[in-house]
C-alpha cells in the first residue's frame, strides 16, 4: 500500500476532540488552495472528477483516501495525516492546506493563527523559519510488513467506530474477526485489492 504521512504539531492546547476541529478547519482551507471555481461552489462544477476537496469532503457513499490521526487529551497539537494510493501524491495540497490553516484561516471559534509549529513530511522536519522545503525526501512510501507475528496487541488511541449488522458494535460485544473484517474492507476501498484474511 502507497501512503505518505503529513505530521504537524504546535505547542498549543487542543480541544479534547481535537479531530471535529482539524478536519472542519482543514476542509475549508484546502477547498481555498485547490478550488478554482469562481462560484467556490461544488454542485455543478466542471473540475469535480479531479478536485482533491471534493473527493475528502463532499463525495458520498465512499471510503474516502485520507485519515487523520491524533491521540485524545494531549497537551498539544500532535496530528497526523495520512494520505493512501492515488491521495498519496497529492501531498503538496495537503501540505499548503495546513499551512494555510495555521498561518491564515486559523483554529477554534476565534480562528487563531499561528507562526510557529513544526511540519513533518514522513516523519522528516520539512519547515524552518517559516519555509517549507521537500529537498531529498520520498513523498510516498509503500507499507508491506516485513515479518508476520502470531502474537499481536492492539492499542486504540482513536475512538473505534465498527459496524456489525448494520449497527454500530459496543466494547463488550466486539470481537476480533469484526476487527479483521473492517481492516479487510477498508484495505479493499483504498487499495482496490483484496486482503486474504482467512489464511
Amino acid at each position: 500500500m502507497n501512503y505518505t504521512k503529513i505530521t504537524f504539531i504546535l505547542k498549543e492546547k487542543p480541544p479534547y476532540f481535537v479531530g471535529s476541529q482539524i478536519r472542519g478547519a482543514l476542509g475549508y482551507a484546502l477547498k481555498k488552495v485547490v478550488c478554482i471555481n469562481p462560484s467556490f461552489k461544488c454542485d455543478g462544477c466542471f473540475a469535480i472528477s479531479e478536485c482533491l476537496y471534493y473527493k475528502f469532503y463532499e463525495e458520498r457513499n465512499v471510503f474516502h483516501k485520507y485519515r487523520l490521526d491524533f491521540e485524545l487529551g494531549k497537551e498539544f497539537y500532535d496530528v497526523s495525516l495520512y494520505l493512501f494510493e492515488e491521495a498519496a501524491s497529492k501531498f503538496a495540497y495537503v501540505i499548503s492546506a495546513i499551512d494555510k490553516m495555521l498561518t491564515n484561516t486559523g483554529l477554534g471559534v476565534d480562528r487563531k493563527t499561528f507562526s510557529d509549529y513544526e511540519l513533518y513530511l514522513n516523519d522528516k522536519s520539512i519547515r524552518k523559519n517559516g519555509l517549507i522545503k521537500l529537498n531529498d525526501i520520498n513523498p510516498v512510501e509503500s507499507f508491506k510488513p516485513k515479518e508476520y507475528k502470531k502474537d499481536i496487541r492492539l492499542k486504540f488511541i482513536t475512538p473505534l467506530r465498527i459496524k456489525k449488522n448494520n449497527r454500530f458494535v459496543r466494547d463488550d460485544e466486539i470481537e476480533l474477526k469484526d476487527i479483521l473484517y473492517s481492516i479487510q474492507k477498508r484495505y479493499k476501498d483504498i487499495t482496490d485489492n483484496e486482503l486474504n484474511i482467512n489464511k
